[in-house]
């Protein structure tokens, strides 16, 4: 019904100005059209830092991204703050089609999705002060931030509608593509990324954050092994690893990937960037136009502030003893956590009360209260988003599911090797690694414990469990039903080639 009103008001719209001819010729010269705007080098910058811009929305990374993916693994239990009915649902699996954490990261993932597909088709088009090197790098830049969205939205929801071009006209909506489909869309963008794209290291300091041919390596490699194709992943992760690049990263100390003044450091192939200069929050959905580029991670998962979501008991069990004793001795514990009498505000203060339910531990991955006295609403530390250990560990599943388990092993080992970690090598006591199940099971281990609450876990699950990897299933409520999240019922509603029968089994 809304798109017959809107179709019938430009049709009257249409008849009244056909009028009047002077009327047709006359065009607003402050307002840019896609034919006027991409003519000139700085033009296609600005129209891709747009499409970095959709990142920080509220709708994705500003918010709702990291509730998405921790609430559907088993990172996180209810602080018994005030976690939301509708980010209740999905930690407990009660949630359905009008679930509106679902519904606003697919929308802002296909709002990111348009402001792409405006840079790929229009950017190679400019004319003006611009070099070709310019172009396919913008051009590149886009197509990876394309393919971070359809993998998000691939892996979460299963075939989704595939929206290759730019939408220039109401009502050119998509039905639902297949899971291949969908992925074999993101593989040709990453082909051509990684081709267009410089590495990370020949990026200035005014261009720092910016998608690398790296990160593009990695992506691609998450969509093979997400696939079970890890014979492709592989030569993908070697070719960073070999690259030499990345080496500096055992130098930073663990807990520097989460703070603010360790940002876009030795260690990061991608991360989602923000800042406390451009001013207070801002809950606008787009994250386009406002004065702010905030996250609010550390209010929800702060100990002196929301505790919204808490570290679960199983992740906690995780972590090694070294030694004997009740201490945690895996150092990575104490730099993920806070506890009960620790210091915070550069030492001054310490941690005497945390509200909501036990244990009382709660993340300190993200957290300003390190060296703030208390955690505001809004905060300006990056999201990374892919990180060189990650790269390693990728290595470290493919090299086991390929036959090669003393280099998987290595792999493992390089990770646990990182300054003020050092953890004894493999095989321990825990994990004696002597055939290709322990192997996996080590491998399993390391990722959760290295890459706690950083949005993976989830996605590390989703394809195991696909890949018949799991020997238990990790999410206590989980049916048939769960495999994959409903389509939201918003876009059911407003798409007229999606109807109830293409929902999700289960929904």
């Amino acid at each position: 019904m809304k798109r017959k009103l809107i179709l019938t008001l430009m049709g009257v719209m249409a008849f009244t100005f056909s009028c009047d001819d002077s009327v047709l010729d006359k065009s607003n010269p402050n307002e840019f059209t896609p034919d006027s705007f991409y003519k000139n080098g700085t033009q296609i910058v600005g129209a891709v830092n747009a499409v970095y811009s959709s990142l920080q929305s509220l709708d994705l990374f500003c918010r709702e991204y990291f509730f998405m993916h921790d609430l559907r693994s088993d990172d996180v239990a209810s602080g018994g703050g005030q976690l939301e009915t509708h980010r209740a649902q999905l930690l407990n699996g009660t949630h359905d089609p009008s679930n509106g954490v679902l519904t606003q990261a697919w929308r802002g993932w296909y709002r990111l999705i348009h402001h792409a597909n405006q840079v790929v088709e229009n950017a190679p088009k400019a004319t003006e002060n611009v070099t070709d090197e310019l172009k396919k790098r913008v051009e590149g830049e886009a197509r990876f931030l394309r393919s971070l969205a359809y993998f998000d939205l691939v892996v979460v929801f299963g075939g989704v509608p595939l929206m290759e071009t730019y939408a220039k006209a109401i009502g050119e909506d998509k039905p639902r593509a297949t899971e291949d489909e969908v992925y074999a869309f993101i593989i040709a963008d990453l082909e051509t990324a990684i081709e267009y794209l410089p590495v990370k290291a020949s990026y200035d300091a005014n261009n720092v954050g910016r998608a690398s041919k790296e990160a593009a390596q990695n992506l691609l490699a998450r969509v093979y092994m997400q696939r079970g194709d890890y014979a492709k992943a592989r030569p993908l992760l070697l070719s960073i690893i070999n690259s030499g690049a990345f080496n500096a990263w055992k130098n930073i100390a663990y807990i520097e990937n989460f703070r603010e003044e360790n940002e876009f450091n030795a260690e990061s192939l991608f991360e989602v960037a923000f800042t406390l200069a451009n001013g207070g929050s801002s809950w606008d959905a787009s994250g386009q136009g406002t004065s702010t580029e905030v996250t609010f991670r550390g209010q929800e998962y702060g100990p002196t502030a929301w505790r919204n979501l808490i570290p679960s008991t199983s992740l906690l069990n995780e972590y090694e003893k070294v030694s004997k004793g009740d201490a945690k001795d895996d150092p990575r514990y104490a730099q993920s956590f806070y506890v009960l009498g620790e210091k915070y505000f550069n030492d001054t203060k310490t941690i005497t009360n945390m509200q909501g339910a036990d244990p009382k531990i709660s993340w300190k991955k993200y957290q300003n209260i390190y060296k703030s006295e208390t955690e505001d609403l809004r905060s300006g530390i990056n999201m990374r988003v892919m990180r060189y250990t990650e790269v390693l560990l990728n290595m470290a599943e493919v090299e086991n599911a390929l036959g090669a388990d003393a280099a998987a092993i290595g792999y493992l080992n390089e990770v646990r090797s990182r300054v003020g970690v050092e953890m004894p090598p493999y095989p321990t006591a825990n994990y004696p690694v002597n055939n290709a199940a322990e192997v996996f099971r080590a491998i399993v281990h390391e990722r959760r414990v290295e890459l706690a609450g950083e949005q993976i876990r989830n996605r590390d699950i989703l394809r195991w469990r696909k890949l018949g990897k799991l020997t238990s299933e990790p999410i206590s409520y989980f049916s048939a039903k769960h495999a994959l999240a409903p389509i939201p019922l918003q876009e059911i509603n407003s798409n007229a080639k999606i109807s109830q029968a293409d929902q999700n089994p289960g929904f």
